[in-house]
């Protein structure tokens, strides 16, 4: 695991923004950090960062204590806030180039860092431009590409989509998932689950500073609802074939058998559905389509945090979506004095 928290507490005085908060997020994962405004989120990324510091509890990122070294977090965490802050009067060039000199790049290699990274995030015709000229896109672009001055290996976006027009979100979608297949963990913070819809492969249920449910979205899915809905579309005169595989497994009900597909329920997640495909490949089954048509991460969030519902093993309940003290969290997350806390 690249990032681990156990039992995790951060108060802003009366407030708690962390209560015994565990997370776990795999390397090579987009993990998607989601829940109402003030839930806790920005608190975690800003521990996960060594920006802020906890009050009980472990934490490791990438093996390290952050409150012990956060240096050495540091130069493998790159943080992406959920506002952008520049300096007046700076080109989008002379503004990556200062912060490649706070992360001691040498001189003679920022041009050409610079330069790639103006070209990852599709600004290079604006290398000259003032970066108070830029839109908002172009601006969440260039603190996107700030954040990757130092070749992180783990990417944390606060809001990262915050204020953007659709096309500009696209746009921030595609590039966050070409940085995953370049190899980095991402961990994505956001309130509005349709940005991440597709694009996380892991999920944190963040609600009054406490993890209320944590895994691949799959097997997150399949532990709330017990089973998902799999639609199989297969090649051929195979529906015969595949029907008798599906039904030699526990873990499938309910068939519904159409002409050249097949409708069923599944018990489990990603790791059952490979064995399955593999199976039906294995018998000379050719899978055209594997669809789950499960619950989406609105109906997953709703199911966690409505009043009263009964988390993942059944028998605790869960808070209100909305705190009382929102507000009071939400302030001190921002506040200076909060945020700009020694974390050594």
């Amino acid at each position: 695991m690249i990032v681990e928290f156990d039992s995790v507490r951060k108060s802003y005085g009366k407030v708690d923004a962390l209560k015994d908060a565990n997370l776990q997020v795999p390397q090579g994962a987009i993990m998607g950090l989601i829940g109402p405004n003030g839930a806790g989120k920005t608190t975690s990324m800003l521990i996960i960062t060594a920006l802020l510091g906890r009050d009980a509890g472990r934490v490791r990122i990438g093996g390290i204590d952050p409150q012990r070294d956060p240096l050495a977090v540091r130069r493998h965490v790159g943080y992406m806030p959920d506002f952008f802050g520049v300096y007046e009067g700076l080109r989008a060039t002379e503004y990556l180039e200062f912060f490649a000199a706070t992360q001691k790049i040498r001189p003679v290699a920022r041009p050409a860092v610079v330069a790639d990274l103006l070209a990852l995030v599709d600004l290079e015709d604006k290398a000259d431009a003032d970066v108070n000229t830029l839109s908002r896109g172009m601006k969440q672009r260039l603190s996107l590409a700030r954040a990757l001055i130092h070749d992180p290996e783990l990417l944390v976006l606060d809001e990262p989509a915050s204020g953007l027009d659709p096309r500009a979100r696209v746009h921030l979608r595609e590039l966050i998932s070409e940085l995953h297949r370049m190899g980095r963990t991402i961990i994505i913070s956001s309130h509005i689950l349709s940005e991440l819809e597709g694009l996380c492969s892991h999920l944190a249920v963040v609600d009054h500073g406490q993890i209320r449910a944590m895994g691949a979205i799959d097997e997150v899915r399949a532990e709330m609802f017990g089973r998902q809905r799999v639609t199989l579309r297969v090649v051929g005169d195979k529906v015969g074939a595949a029907e008798s595989v599906l039904r030699g497994h526990d873990s499938v009900a309910e068939l519904e058998v159409f002409r050249d597909s097949i409708g069923f329920s599944l018990q489990g997640g990603e790791e059952e559905s490979a064995a399955l495909v593999a199976q039906l490949v294995g018998e000379g089954v050719g899978v055209s389509e594997w669809r789950l048509d499960g619950a989406g991460l609105e109906e997953l969030f709703l199911e966690l945090t409505e009043d009263m519902a009964m988390t993942a093993n059944g028998d605790l309940p869960v808070a209100p979506v909305v705190a009382p003290a929102e507000s009071d969290v939400a302030a001190a997350e921002n506040s200076p004095e909060t945020t700009e806390e020694d974390a050594s």
